[in-house]
């Protein structure tokens, strides 16, 4: 039967808005939006199960009754006997005793939760990889009591209201009689022991808010929006759990020169209208340094030059990506007497005075191809 308390990480006799924010805090957590790893996508439809149970009062009965509300066996809210008096296995324990609901004392140590952290990379750090050292806050064992929870030279000790099951039992008076359910015990919310002193400096939880540092790997390749996952350091658990991981976003700065997609590079070089006339040479800044870049005679408007392997590195793989080179011809707007006289000279040698206005495609309109 599903632990729904212990999903959403509260104790049995948790009030409304303590559930509520449990709730929140772990959805914010493991969104899918947030974290696409699959075992958080996993994790998040269980917490999102049992909020909907809990903030249900009717199906909470049910779970407090011993009873699965979302489950088809006995005491579900599928099942023909669950009901008021609590269904079918309170039934068989007030006939033959036992505890059909019963889970047993419930463990002080639980797994921590993950954390997501996001760094903001140059163009460069993500297309040849880089490291970083990142300063976290998270939870981390308490070291004072190494995450016992209890104050030193003493431990915890049973609860005397349930005697260390972890659970009570409760007699009902229901037309069939007396009927007995169990639900957890609410003094020491399941865990059969308490701490009757507890820590001061983590007030028994087993861990203490702290800042840590670490180094973080980019590797080559990596785009705006993935993620690093590290194992093991995201929040530590309560009673000093295994921690969950951290998961590091990478968010890629824009950069004022290339525009990224994928693995490809592009840019934008303005030439002058004689430059792409006659050809030229231009420098080129690049991810590998500065390249001359040939410019052919007769260069048209928005031609294209790709420089091959001058793109972003394949992640995980080897190659790259290209560098795609956008050519913008730029028309003079103010020409002086002399150079107005230039160009009408050159118009007339090639006979462009009058440019056609229609023709056979050679034109300055040609048909439109279909």
């Amino acid at each position: 039967m599903a632990d729904y308390y212990g999903d959403l990480g509260v104790a049995p006799g948790a009030t409304d808005d303590e559930i509520k924010k449990a709730y929140r805090k772990l959805a914010r957590q493991l969104h899918p939006d947030v974290n696409p790893d699959p075992e958080a996508q996993e994790r998040f439809k269980q917490v999102t199960t049992a909020y909907e149970v809990l903030s249900d009062p009717q199906k909470r009965q049910i779970v407090d009754l011993g009873g699965d509300p979302l489950g088809s066996g006995p005491g579900s809210a599928g099942s023909p006997f669950q009901g008021g008096f609590g269904g079918l296995g309170d039934i068989m324990d007030a006939f033959f005793g036992g505890g059909a609901g019963a889970r047993g004392p419930r463990s002080r140590v639980r797994q921590g939760s993950d954390a997501l952290l996001r760094i903001e990379c140059e163009l460069a750090e993500t297309a040849f990889g880089t490291e970083r050292e990142l300063t976290l806050e998270t939870a981390v064992v308490c070291t004072t009591c190494t995450g016992q929870g209890t104050a030193a030279g003493t431990h915890p000790s049973m609860c005397d209201t349930c005697q260390g099951r972890g659970e009570v039992q409760q007699v009902q008076r229901s037309f069939l009689g007396q009927v007995m359910t169990t639900r957890a015990c609410p003094r020491c919310g399941g865990l059969g022991s308490v701490i009757e002193h507890p820590c001061g400096e983590c007030a028994g939880d087993g861990r203490v808010r702290a800042r840590r540092t670490l180094t973080v790997k980019v590797p080559a390749g990596v785009e705006s929006g993935m993620r690093i996952r590290l194992t093991g350091e995201g929040e530590v658990g309560p009673g000093g759990g295994p921690a969950g991981d951290l998961y590091v976003e990478v968010i890629e700065r824009e950069h004022p020169v290339f525009h990224r997609e994928g693995d490809d590079l592009h840019c934008t070089v303005t030439l002058p209208m004689t430059a792409a006339a006659l050809g030229t040479t231009v420098p080129l800044a690049t991810l590998d340094g500065e390249e001359q870049l040939d410019i052919s005679p007769g260069t048209q408007p928005e031609e294209v030059i790709t420089l091959r392997a001058r793109g972003v590195p394949h992640l995980r793989a080897t190659g790259r990506g290209d560098l795609h080179v956008h050519l913008r011809i730029e028309v003079p707007t103010k020409l002086d007497a002399k150079q107005e006289d230039l160009l009408r000279d050159l118009a007339r040698l090639r006979g462009e005075e009058r440019p056609a206005g229609t023709g056979k495609g050679n034109g300055l309109f040609g048909r439109r191809r279909r």
